[in-house]
């Protein structure tokens, strides 16, 4: 089977902004006298907003009621560092348009869309991608695979024609429980924990070496048990 479509994920594939999650958690914290590590960094990553405000209130042994504001407060702060412009990675964003010029793309990741916009505004790639969900649309965020489902029903493709980009070991096996092919691209800001290489069905070093003609689907992809695509 031909790939039908591309799909990316957007932080540490597209533009190196994990790190910025880290560090305004970390600032947030430090505020009001907590510590935040990277371990509770890794504990979030592919959560929802609601899923990693509720982490984060967890680890930091904030009340239940707090969880609105950390949410709100680290996404208004990452989404300001955009104003700055994007810490795109090199070549990410020619490569994007480049298979989007042959392939349907989206994007489907699981940051809150007020900074999924920010990022691609300042990027410059709005235009190019025309399907983007966040993981805080649909009821699941990856390690389960509602966003890749939902991206691949709005591109209107069968979810095993679907090729995912991914940094992380939870967008991995979202895409895998999507029923999609997965290409790893480990960010090595924040690198994958391990294990990602070994359940990836290709490994490349950077995207730009992405080419989607030369890469074959996993055989026998199924569709998912819920036949959603």
């Amino acid at each position: 089977m031909p790939v039908a479509a591309v799909i990316f994920d957007l932080d540490g594939v597209i533009v190196d902004s994990e790190i910025w999650w880290h560090e305004e958690r970390v600032a947030w914290a430090a505020a009001r006298g907590l510590r935040w590590t990277e371990a509770d960094t890794r504990a979030v990553m592919g959560a929802n907003s609601a899923a990693w405000a509720r982490i984060m209130r967890q680890r930091l042994g904030m009340a239940e009621s707090d969880e609105p504001a950390i949410l709100e407060a680290v996404v208004d702060r990452v989404t300001a560092r955009y104003a700055g412009g994007a810490p795109v990675i090199e070549g990410a964003v020619e490569a994007v348009r480049r298979i989007a010029a042959v392939w349907p793309v989206a994007i489907a990741s699981s940051a809150h869309r007020g900074v999924i916009d920010a990022a691609l505004d300042a990027t410059g790639l709005r235009a190019t991608i025309p399907v983007v969900v966040s993981s805080d649309e649909v009821d699941h965020g990856k390690p389960a695979p509602d966003v890749y489902l939902e991206a691949a029903r709005r591109l209107g493709v069968a979810a095993a024609g679907c090729l995912i980009v991914e940094d992380s070991i939870n967008g991995l096996r979202a895409g895998l429980a999507a029923g999609m092919t997965t290409v790893l691209v480990p960010n090595p800001s924040v690198p994958p924990a391990p294990g990602a290489e070994a359940i990836a069905d290709h490994v490349l070093a950077r995207l730009v070496d992405l080419d989607p003609a030369a890469l074959a689907l996993r055989a026998g992809a199924a569709e998912p048990a819920n036949g959603a695509a």
